[in-house]
């Protein structure tokens, strides 16, 4: 009698938290997970990008740091675990205010939340140093918080909470790497995280190189990108195309807006031909929308590349290194 009336209270109980607690997207990228994949690179279990979410590649990784330790393997970082990871698995974040000096797991989901808003500082190592705290205080700022560097209660209420409007800071812009306007944007889209855009096109049509940089990658994906070229621009940033049907370019080789780097196609996880296309910065996808110009890299047509009449960041410029003091949104600089 006692268990039976026990059960339903906590079926009551649960019914109510299902109401007041609305349930949360199954692959929603999370601070904490950043933190255990960050942990858990550092300890060379994971090799995967830090993002947040609890997929299959961060799962194993924790089995395998399991097993290192003679620990239940099951693959939840539960306590036993995060005690494992010693002061890479500890504090929670929230649980103390967080400075210059301090390392840990809140410093690593701390980075994770800056770079999620855009403020991340270059990296994620659980060491909250000067670029940690040159992030924190430039939040702050947009935010309209105190601008002290220290990320206290405030600061990281308002990291999780409150929608921060800017435009993007710096003179980077990219041309679009074929022509035609993009479907599915960067962030949630049907239920997944959506790290670039899609511009859809037939099989064969040529992609361009949407600014000056060199080729970082040139190959094969195993990860879902199916045939994929990597450009690596000045200033941290990085430029991604994926899905391709060939590739044209190969790694180290130097580009510039327009240079043919490949043609599209549906290699890898594709349910038909569009290029995927994302922007990096170091590391971390952001979204490239807001740094498009309305000029197409695919322009320069040919093998050889004929030189376009607009080009963005240096090739617009004399110096080779210098990307133009101002950009207009949708227009050539």
């Amino acid at each position: 009698m006692c268990r039976t009336r026990l059960l339903r209270c906590c079926g009551v109980f649960a019914l109510l938290l299902l109401l007041v607690v609305p349930p949360q997207p199954a692959h929603a990228a999370r601070a904490d997970v950043a933190a255990l994949q960050v942990a858990l690179r550092a300890v060379g279990h994971y090799t995967g990008t830090i993002d947040g979410i609890s997929g299959p590649w961060t799962r194993e990784a924790v089995r395998r740091f399991q097993r290192s330790k003679r620990l239940a393997v099951d693959g939840v970082a539960g306590a036993r675990t995060r005690r494992a990871l010693g002061r890479r698995g500890r504090p929670r974040l929230g649980s103390r205010a967080l400075r210059a000096g301090r390392r840990g797991w809140d410093v690593s989901a701390l980075q994770f939340l800056l770079s999620r808003r855009g403020y991340g500082p270059g990296g994620f190592d659980g060491g909250f140093g000067p670029k940690t705290a040159t992030a924190v205080r430039r939040f702050q700022r947009a935010a309209g918080l105190r601008v002290d560097g220290i990320a206290g209660p405030a600061t990281l209420r308002a990291l999780r909470r409150k929608r921060v409007s800017r435009a993007p800071t710096g003179p980077v812009r990219f041309l679009r790497p074929v022509r035609g306007r993009y479907t599915d944007g960067f962030g949630w889209v049907a239920g997944r995280r959506h790290t670039g855009i899609d511009f859809p096109a037939p099989t064969g049509t040529p992609v361009g190189a949407a600014g000056r940089g060199v080729v970082a990658f040139a190959g094969w994906n195993t990860g879902g990108y199916g045939k994929l070229v990597v450009v690596r621009h000045r200033l941290g940033f990085e430029s991604w195309y994926a899905h391709l049907s060939a590739i044209s370019a190969r790694r180290g080789q130097a580009v510039v807006g327009g240079t043919r780097i490949g043609r599209v196609g549906s290699t890898g996880r594709s349910t038909g031909p569009h290029l995927h296309f994302e922007v990096r910065r170091f590391g971390t996808p952001i979204d490239p929308r807001a740094r498009l110009l309305m000029a197409t890299a695919a322009q320069a047509g040919g093998e050889s590349g004929r030189r376009l009449v607009c080009r963005p960041n240096a090739d617009a410029w004399s110096a080779r290194d210098a990307d133009p003091p101002l950009a207009r949104l949708g227009r050539c600089p």
